[in-house]
């Protein structure tokens, strides 16, 4: 029941951020709306850990930022190698372990992994992530498995 009325809440959150309106009539349609499709999130039982992983939210705060600032070396990285005349990339595929328990956090890491500039994951089975690197340092820091532990970490497996 908490997850369902914490998609009520969120749902409500983003709907109040995006429209910006904040007259009572218009504010009780944005909350019965939210609470309508919590409820039948709920009747479709879609509202589970993995549909709305709200477990992961406190975690997921801390790991954001890292991410973020991840993504932003990467980029300088592909930037680099993009405006030296001479192209040095070496184009690689490999597989890299996903030490994460769920599916959340497999699909997670597989998303950090594409989010990050460089590389791309490809696909994700059997606690593995195939991936494509467009150079072998971009490779070295996936297999290096620094992110993997942060998505650990933030799942709750540390």
């Amino acid at each position: 029941m908490f997850r369902k009325l914490g998609l009520a809440v969120a749902l409500f959150a983003l709907w109040l951020l995006l429209s910006g309106i904040y007259q009572p009539l218009l504010i009780s349609f944005g909350i019965a709306s939210s609470l309508l499709v919590a409820w039948i999130a709920h009747r479709m039982d879609v509202a589970d850990h993995e549909g709305f992983p709200i477990h992961l939210g406190v975690k997921a705060v801390t790991y954001w930022p890292w991410l973020v600032w991840e993504i932003i070396k990467a980029n300088i990285d592909v930037a680099l190698i993009i405006i030296k005349p001479n192209l040095q990339i070496t184009p690689t595929m490999f597989y890299s372990n996903a030490s994460q328990k769920t599916e959340v956090g497999q699909v997670t890491y597989a998303n950090s992994i594409t989010l990050t500039p460089g590389t791309i994951s490809v696909g994700v089975a059997d606690g593995t992530v195939e991936v494509h690197a467009l150079t072998t340092s971009s490779a070295d820091e996936v297999i290096g498995g620094r992110m993997d532990k942060r998505v650990c970490q933030m799942e709750g497996d540390n």
